[in-house]
């Protein structure tokens, strides 16, 4: 299988409750999963999102 993957880094202004719910809506509406999160000590988060590739155009990332 093939997965394209899309890094976000989340600011320490955002809590965990708000980034839960931000990637569980890109999660429903546009196919991506979490693949892995990186907690830094400044409290800023690193997060990668990967989904499958298929051949038909799916929606993008919305910052």
């Amino acid at each position: 299988m093939d997965y394209e993957y899309a890094p976000l880094r989340l600011p320490s202004n955002v809590d965990r409750l708000t980034a839960a719910a931000q990637l569980a809506i890109q999660a429903e509406f546009s196919g991506w999963e979490l693949a892995r999160v990186r907690l830094y000590r400044d409290g800023t988060r690193q997060v990668m999102l990967r989904r499958r590739v298929v051949n038909q155009p799916q929606p993008g990332l919305s910052y």
